[in-house]
């Protein structure tokens, strides 16, 4: 299995069809995965919306500080990741409902499906139809994202039972930036969150 994080389909395909030719010169046969989050709501305005409100607090200086550190990675995908928004959150939507918005400050697999269940399954059988046959998916929060993943978009979708192990392995890298970070006394969510509470 060669698992990719979440491009374009041209770039997809272009990987797909690079890497068959090189196993084939191998006598070898390989299968193909995807890792992305998924940001799925009723509509596409409310999923657009979420999508938005996952980075509203981060700030040019924090993607920065956040680049920065992913330029020293010697990561191959890591750098494709970077070039799909180059640091900047004006034109996010790299292709129609893939959102690079995560990458901004998060290492790793930093791109979305964002919308409403309908069109992330028809985007997720378009990866399909160029040979992707595993999904990995995540979402932000975690436990709200899979409620809505299954409620919504699982019915859409020929899922099937899973076969074998699930491993419980886990790895910090994506979140080691938020973990350090807080929003300043006085800020926004700060206001927010008071707010709520009363």
């Amino acid at each position: 299995m060669y698992l990719t994080w979440g491009e374009p389909l041209v770039q997809v395909a272009e990987k797909i069809e690079k890497v068959r030719k090189r196993a084939a010169e191998y006598g070898r046969e390989v299968r193909f995965g995807i890792r992305m989050h998924v940001i799925v709501r009723e509509t596409e305005e409310e999923a657009w919306q979420a999508a938005e409100e996952l980075i509203k607090y981060v700030d040019d200086e924090m993607i920065e500080n956040s680049q920065k550190i992913f330029e020293r990675f010697d990561s191959v995908g890591q750098k494709r990741m970077a070039q799909l928004h180059n640091g900047n959150r004006d034109s996010l939507e790299i292709s129609p409902n893939l959102w690079a918005g995560v990458g901004l400050v998060r290492g790793g697999a930093g791109t979305a499906l964002v919308g409403s269940a309908e069109n992330v399954a028809a985007r997720m059988k378009e990866y399909e139809e160029i040979g992707i046959e595993s999904f990995v998916l995540s979402g932000y929060p975690h436990l709200e994202e899979a409620y809505r993943v299954a409620e919504l978009l699982f019915p859409l979708l020929p899922v099937e039972r899973l076969h074998g192990p699930v491993s419980n392995a886990t790895s910090p890298f994506g979140e080691i930036l938020a973990n350090d970070h807080y929003p300043t006394k006085g800020s926004e969510i700060e206001d927010e969150v008071k707010q709520k509470v009363q």
